[in-house]
């Protein structure tokens, strides 16, 4: 699986791109078909404002369709967990519907 873990209006730093790597072999050794996962961590410019909000968003390739995830926190760790948490739950029901264990709403 090809991985990229930028950021985005902040330093790079090594425990959140360790972090990040982690959920990555996490997600890898659950769903060995992911061909590229591309995680983006970005703080983004506010003006006027206390607090900052960090911004995760996880892109996952998968053969059959591409999950695209984000969550917001002002903790970067956590913004980072709660995004590869959706990501992983996505992953679960596209496999369960593979399977055939969930049948799929068809459009009328």
């Amino acid at each position: 699986m090809s991985t990229e873990i930028v950021f985005r209006g902040m330093e790079r730093s090594p425990a959140l791109e360790a972090t990040a790597r982690s959920w990555i072999a996490r997600l890898d050794r659950a769903y060995d078909r992911i061909v590229r996962c591309s995680v983006v961590i970005e703080l983004p410019h506010r003006h006027q404002r206390s607090g900052h909000l960090f911004q995760a968003r996880i892109e996952l390739v998968i053969p059959e369709r591409v999950i695209v995830v984000s969550h917001a926190s002002e903790d970067a760790h956590l913004a980072v967990a709660d995004a590869f948490h959706a990501a992983r739950r996505q992953l679960q029901d596209h496999a369960q519907i593979r399977r055939g264990d969930v049948k799929r709403h068809e459009a009328a």
